[in-house]
């Protein structure tokens, strides 16, 4: 019986199967063939995101077309921060007496103050000890016209899309050109003269208008505010000033092109612009630097000041060179930028796009003193391979029924850092201030960091305080969606880019709308992040 049990139990597989057993195999074969083709639908969406991932990153990869440098002769002081440096700079462009004063006694300040370290950049200690502080090309002793600027400068500009010959200038824009340490030409000077507007390099208005500058100057950035104010303040080289008369809107836009092209420079301009009562201007700003394996240091101080009704439209789009894919090289771009809205109704408002720079700290801000006066934040700031950038703004609310809007942008990409670092405070005797606050980020890809410090102070009930904040990432499904709509990887990062950062981009004038988006497509060509 046992030995029949166990033939029998060894012949069942030669049975026929039971129609229970056919279902069962049916259904193990309807498992299998299902988890093929789960695995080659896995296989495919590998594939799909890893093509996706490399359409992302051809996007960001473009070349920084204005990495050229230029080969002219270029006069530069020894390396090396002292007080002999600081009279050196004095010296040369032949200041009086207060201007040396005002800088020795920053420098002072300077030496007693240690640099920052609370930012989330991170970056190798600078040696000031190793910049020049000083270069400027070699040109004439007084120059009547640009026929005596060289050649190969005017070029430099021209290939920058700054051209320096006023009939080539757009009419409606006056452009300051700074290169290194020293301003070469200032455009359209006598147009706004005719209208009261005074509009030349920072080194003139000491020479020409002395007693404005001095009642001005470190009004509003105080020498020791901070190190790189105090820095600045000791060895400023050179930067725009522009003085609107009460009563006066200034018939065209005023603008300022900082480049870098001496390798072991740094650059340290200052601009101050003030608008007196019931006035306005629109200012821009734009830089550029080579790409040198060298990192350069750029610490610049921008001072606006507006009286009663005044208003001051600020923009900038900064490029500096950021370094390569492998974070070699680039700007350490450490920069002061604050308005003093003094007057009652007196606005100020601050646009930009951030692009460049290898670290970027910097913090547009208004302080509202005036009753009813507006301190405006547009900000767009990318970042991508190895950048990092800690930006943000200031509102700082001491009027009554003051008000501020901070609408800031960060798009991370690569393996870089992007940080908005903000502060509302509202003191106790500004009634019924308001502020509404907009911190939005943006990740391409898995590796870029996104951080957001946002600091709010109240120390009065009446006051109104709104903050939003929000982090979103272009990822697969995104792109899958534009894509089944027969739009391309491009098309369809640039569209993202462009919808998230539409409010940005509203605020800027329209001479900048055409470099953005050519900037924003050069920098976002190909990369997740």
């Amino acid at each position: 019986m046992a030995s029949s049990s166990l033939f029998s139990a060894c012949r069942l597989p030669l049975k026929k199967p039971s129609r229970r057993r056919r279902q069962i195999s049916s259904s193990k074969s309807l498992q299998i063939r299902s988890e093929a083709l789960k695995t080659d639908w896995n296989s495919s969406k590998i594939a799909e995101s890893a093509e996706d991932e490399d359409a992302i990153q051809k996007f960001l990869k473009r070349d920084y077309k204005w990495g050229f440098s230029s080969d002219f002769e270029s006069f530069s002081i020894p390396k090396g921060l002292s007080e002999d440096t600081v009279r050196s700079i004095s010296s040369i462009k032949g200041e009086p007496e207060w201007m040396l004063e005002f800088r020795l006694s920053a420098f002072r300040r300077f030496l007693r103050m240690k640099e920052p370290q609370w930012s989330d950049n991170r970056y190798l200690p600078i040696d000031f000890q190793e910049i020049c502080y000083y270069s400027a090309p070699k040109i004439k002793p007084k120059l009547n016209s640009l026929d005596e600027v060289d050649p190969k400068i005017l070029e430099t500009f021209e290939r920058l899309g700054v051209p320096l010959n006023e009939q080539k200038r757009l009419s409606n824009v006056a452009v300051d050109a700074v290169i290194d340490s020293t301003s070469i030409a200032t455009t359209h000077r006598e147009t706004l003269a005719k209208a009261g507007v005074i509009f030349c390099s920072i080194s003139d208005a000491i020479k020409e208008y002395p007693d404005l500058v001095r009642k001005y100057l470190g009004k509003v950035v105080p020498p020791g505010d901070n190190f790189y104010a105090a820095l600045n303040s000791a060895v400023f080289s050179d930067g725009s000033f522009c003085y609107v008369p009460k009563n006066t809107i200034s018939p065209m836009e005023i603008s300022t092109y900082f480049r870098i092209n001496d390798r072991e420079t740094g650059q340290f301009e200052r601009t101050l612009i003030v608008a007196e009562e019931r006035s306005f201007v629109s200012y821009l700003e734009g830089c550029t630097a080579p790409s040198y394996d060298k990192n350069q240091l750029h610490a610049a101080v921008v001072e606006l000041y507006c009286a009663e009704g005044a208003e001051i439209k600020y923009s900038t789009v900064q490029n500096w060179y950021a370094g390569d894919e492998q974070g070699k090289g680039g700007i350490f771009n450490f920069v002061t930028k604050r308005g003093l809205c003094d007057g009652d109704g007196s606005k100020i408002s601050w646009t930009q796009v951030e692009t460049g720079s290898a670290i970027t700290w910097k913090y547009p801000s208004v302080v509202l003193k005036g009753k009813n006066t507006v301190g405006e934040f547009y900000s767009v700031a990318l970042t991508k391979d190895y950048q990092q950038a800690d930006t943000g703004t200031k509102m700082i609310h001491v009027g009554d029924g003051s008000r501020s809007r901070i609408v800031s942008k960060g798009i991370s990409a690569g393996k870089s850092r992007n940080c908005y670092r903000g502060l509302v405070q509202i003191s106790p005797n500004a009634e019924n201030a308001r502020n509404f606050s907009q911190c939005d980020s943006m990740l391409i890809g898995d590796t870029a960091a996104a951080n957001t410090y946002p600091y709010i102070q109240v120390k009065n009930p009446s006051a109104r305080v709104e903050h939003e904040a929000s982090t979103s990432k272009i990822g697969e499904d995104q792109l899958f969606y534009f894509q089944q709509r027969g739009i391309g990887h491009e098309q369809a990062v640039a569209a993202m880019v462009g919808g998230f950062c539409r409010d940005v981009f509203e605020k800027l004038p329209l001479e900048f709308a055409s470099e953005v988006n050519a900037l924003l497509n050069l920098k976002l060509e190909g990369s997740v992040g």
